[in-house]
């Protein structure tokens, strides 16, 4: 069954207190050459069924009204995975196959 996964990020503007805790922990390691880090969401819809542009539409719907706020997060990507070895296709976050 094809997995849509959409991946959801904190805007570029505003401060990411995860990232920076994060950051801070990888420093802590000895893991000084990363300069920044964001933590986003990452949601996974199985579906019944074929992927079809119908359900992508509908997904990148759900992904903007639903499984993000639009204050504070961005919708950066929506991709279809259909096995594990099985072919990927990209959407951005606009919409358009990458």
């Amino acid at each position: 069954m094809p997995t849509i996964v959409v991946e959801v990020m904190p805007k570029a503007e505003l401060l990411d207190p995860q990232g920076k805790a994060v950051l801070g922990a990888l420093t802590r390691l000895g893991q000084s050459q990363f300069s920044s880090v964001r933590v986003g969401k990452r949601f996974e819809l199985t579906v019944d069924g074929e992927v079809t542009d119908a359900v992508l539409a509908e997904v990148a719907t759900l992904a903007d009204e639903m499984l993000s706020n639009s204050v504070i997060e961005d919708v950066v990507g929506i991709h279809v995975e259909e096995t594990p070895a099985g072919p990927a296709s990209v959407i951005s976050a606009a919409g358009a196959s990458a």
